[in-house]
C-alpha cells in the first residue's frame, strides 16, 4: 500500500485525488493533508481518511481546526505544508498547491528523493531547470498530473527522448476561442469562468481563457521532458479527447485519448510505474465521430506567444512570467483591468526584467518578488 501525502487537498485536483484513493483503499493510504483556507473541508477530509497530520496555511483557523481534530497533529502558517512534508515518510507527494506557493514543497520533495506527482505547473515554470537537475541528483521521480503532460508521459513510455521529434500539446481553446479580437476586449470575468470542458478554479479558468495555461504548459514540457521549445507544438482540439501526442523520429505518432477526467492522469501518477484497475467508465470512441485540430492563434491570444518565448529564453524569465500573470489575473477578476490588458501588462513586465540565466532558488524568489512589484506599479499608473 502506497502512503500518499496530499498538498492542496481542498482544490479541484485535491478532491479528485481523494476520490481516486477512496476507490482503491487497498492500494493507497492518505498520510497527510494540506490546505490553504478551507479549514472545515480540510477537517472533514482528515476525519474521513483518518490522517495523522494536517496543515493549514491560514493561522486564523488553527484553534478551530485543533478543536475539531483533537487526535491529529496540526501545522499552521505560511510554511505549514513544508513542515508537514518534512514530518512525513510518504512514498508519493501530490503537489496540488495552486500558484507559486507550491514551489517550496516541490523542491523539498525532490530534494528528499521522493516521487512527486505534480499538478503545480508553476514549480516547473519558475524553476524547471534547477528542479529537474536536482531530481537527477537525488533520484526523485517527477510524474505529471496535468492531463496533457500525463498524455506525453504515457506516450513516450520507455522510449528515449532522443527518439522524439516533437510533441503536440492539445488545447481546448477555452471559452473565447471563436471570439474576434474586438470581442475579446469586451469579455468579463463571468464569461472567462465558463470553461466549455473542465471544471476548474477561477485562476486556472482565466488562464485557459487567455491561453496562458498552454504557454505555461509549453515551459513545463520543455523542462519535464528535456525538449527544445521548437519541439513543442500547440494544437487546438475542441473536443478534449486527444490529450496530447508524441511524434517520433521515424514518423510514428502516439496519442493518448480518453474522456475529459482528471481521475485518469491522477491514477497514472499515483500508481506509476504500475497501472491499477479502476471503476472509471470505459472509453467509447464511437461516441466521438469527429475530432478536429487547428493551429493556435497567438495574435488573438498573445499569452501563448509569451509562454513560448519564455520557454526559449529560460533563466528567471519563467518566474517573472508566472508572477506577472498571477497579479494580472487577480486584477482582471477584480475588474480592475480588461481581458486584453492581461498580456499587455505581462509583456511590459518581461521587457523590463534583467534576467539571471543560471539562477538558484534565491534568485528565482527575488525575480518573483520583483515582478509582482513591477506589475503592481504598472497597475497604479506609476510606470
Amino acid at each position: 500500500m502506497k502512503q500518499v501525502l496530499l498538498l492542496g487537498s481542498t482544490g479541484s485536483v485535491g478532491r479528485s485525488v481523494l476520490d481516486v484513493v477512496s476507490e482503491l483503499p487497498e492500494r493507497f493510504e492518505i498520510c497527510g493533508l494540506a490546505a490553504g483556507l478551507r479549514w472545515e473541508e480540510l477537517a472533514e477530509q482528515a476525519l474521513e481518511h483518518r490522517v495523522p497530520r494536517v496543515a493549514i496555511a491560514d493561522v486564523r483557523h488553527l484553534r478551530a481546526l485543533r478543536e475539531r481534530l483533537p487526535q491529529v497533529e496540526v501545522f499552521s502558517g505560511p510554511n505549514a505544508a513544508l513542515e508537514l512534508l518534512r514530518a512525513s515518510s510518504a512514498e508519493v507527494v501530490v503537489g496540488a498547491i495552486v500558484g507559486s506557493a507550491g514551489l517550496p514543497t516541490s523542491w523539498e520533495a525532490i530534494d528528499r528523493g521522493m516521487t512527486l506527482a505534480l499538478a503545480n505547473k508553476e514549480s516547473l515554470v519558475m524553476a524547471g531547470g534547477p528542479l529537474m537537475k536536482r531530481a537527477g541528483e537525488t533520484g526523485a521521480r517527477v510524474v505529471p498530473i496535468d492531463s496533457e503532460h500525463s498524455a506525453v508521459f504515457q506516450a513516450i513510455g520507455a522510449s528515449s527522448v532522443s527518439e522524439v521529434r516533437r510533441i503536440h500539446l492539445t488545447a481546448s481553446g477555452g471559452p473565447f476561442w471563436e471570439r474576434s479580437a474586438d470581442e475579446l476586449a469586451q469579455c468579463d470575468p463571468v464569461d472567462a469562468l465558463k470553461h466549455p470542458t473542465w471544471s476548474m478554479g477561477a485562476k486556472i479558468s482565466v488562464d485557459s481563457a487567455t491561453m496562458m495555461n498552454k504557454g505555461l504548459e509549453v515551459i513545463e514540457a520543455r523542462w519535464l521532458f528535456d525538449l527544445r521549445p521548437d519541439q513543442i507544438e500547440v494544437l487546438v482540439h475542441r473536443q478534449s479527447i486527444v490529450h496530447s501526442m508524441v511524434e517520433f523520429i521515424d514518423g510514428s505518432i502516439v496519442a493518448q485519448l480518453g474522456v475529459p477526467s482528471m481521475r485518469i492522469p491522477i491514477l497514472v501518477a499515483l500508481a506509476h510505474p504500475e497501472r491499477f484497475a479502476s471503476s472509471h467508465q470505459a472509453f467509447d470512441l464511437t461516441r466521438f465521430a469527429k475530432l478536429t485540430f487547428e493551429p493556435a492563434d497567438t495574435a488573438r491570444f498573445p499569452c501563448l506567444r509569451l509562454g513560448v518565448e519564455v520557454a526559449r529564453l529560460g533563466g528567471t524569465f519563467g518566474a517573472v512570467l508566472n508572477a506577472a500573470n498571477e497579479v494580472a489575473v487577480e486584477s482582471f477578476l477584480a475588474r480592475e483591468i480588461s481581458f486584453t490588458q492581461i498580456p499587455e501588462l505581462i509583456e511590459r513586465t518581461l521587457e523590463r526584467h534583467r534576467p539571471s540565466f543560471d539562477p538558484d532558488l534565491a534568485a528565482i524568489g527575488e525575480a518573483d518578488r520583483w515582478a509582482r512589484g513591477e506589475i503592481s506599479r504598472c497597475l497604479v499608473g506609476r510606470s
